[in-house]
């Protein structure tokens, strides 16, 4: 009675082990037609983001270079305000100076005169430079909203060429993605996790692989006979000891095709 218990459960643990395995690589065709849908769009995700990236960077830059422009704007009309009002001091001086009682007086507001003439100076020679500046910092802006004009053009052209693609998948993206959360739904968390954080390593999105020809349908590497008979005897997650993916028994793959092609002639009658 113990015996024939025993081999109940261990029937029953070979039957849940055959059941994880192929939903797992049922996940992995499913997750593998949605990374075609993502190839299909290429680059242009990454694009659209480079861009747009670009796009605040130009924007940045130009409203600092806006705000320079301000400040040497505002300090020329100070210098401006300040030669005028030099000038006046000038006229002020040299009425004043008509009107001395001696020497002492005259010097004095000959050195009053003199200072505020090299302040006119000095404030002309600074206007020319921070005008100078301006002109500079106004070529570049008109520079950079050429620049940026040309990125939005682009950008605009790439969404539209995204969105026709994602408008065109989406309703497959959608039903794989559906189907892919009913088939996780099945599968212990254990095994989900593994099968991810292979999934996320590996460089085709394969975590999943068949043995054919007596190698790793990921890494290609010669898997030994004794492993080759643990996948074929689908009774345990046996996985490649070079590349760590979770390998299933061929015929496995031979059952989903045949199972894909007779829905599909189903279909087609």
């Amino acid at each position: 009675m113990s015996e024939n218990l025993n081999k109940k459960v261990e029937a029953q643990q070979e039957v849940s082990i055959e059941s994880k395995l192929k939903a797992l690589y049922e996940l992995q065709r499913n997750d593998s037609n949605i990374d075609k849908i993502k190839i299909l769009r290429g680059e242009l995700p990454l694009e659209v983001q480079d861009l747009e990236d670009e796009i605040a960077g130009f924007k940045t830059r130009i409203t600092n270079f806006n705000d320079e422009i301000k400040q040497f704007k505002s300090t020329i009309g100070k210098k401006k305000n300040e030669m005028k009002e030099s000038e006046q001091l000038i006229k002020k001086y040299k009425e004043q100076q008509m009107k001395v009682r001696n020497n002492r007086e005259y010097d004095s507001i000959s050195k009053e005169i003199e200072y505020q003439s090299l302040e006119i100076e000095l404030s002309t020679k600074r206007i020319k430079e921070f005008a100078s500046n301006l002109s500079e910092k106004r070529a570049t802006v008109q520079n950079l909203n050429e620049i940026l004009s040309e990125k939005k053009k682009d950008i605009k052209h790439k969404k539209s060429e995204l969105s026709a693609i994602i408008k065109e998948t989406k309703k497959d993206e959608v039903t794989l993605s559906e189907k892919s959360q009913k088939i996780q739904g099945v599968i212990e968390p254990r095994l989900l996790n593994a099968y991810s954080r292979i999934r996320n390593n590996a460089r085709n999105g394969l975590s999943v692989v068949p043995v054919y020809k007596s190698a790793c349908g990921g890494c290609f590497n010669k898997i030994p006979p004794q492993r080759q008979l643990d996948v074929a005897s689908r009774k345990k997650i046996i996985v490649c000891e070079y590349c760590g993916r979770i390998l299933i028994d061929s015929d496995i793959v031979k059952e989903f095709d045949d199972e894909l092609n007779l829905t599909a002639n189903i279909d087609n009658e």
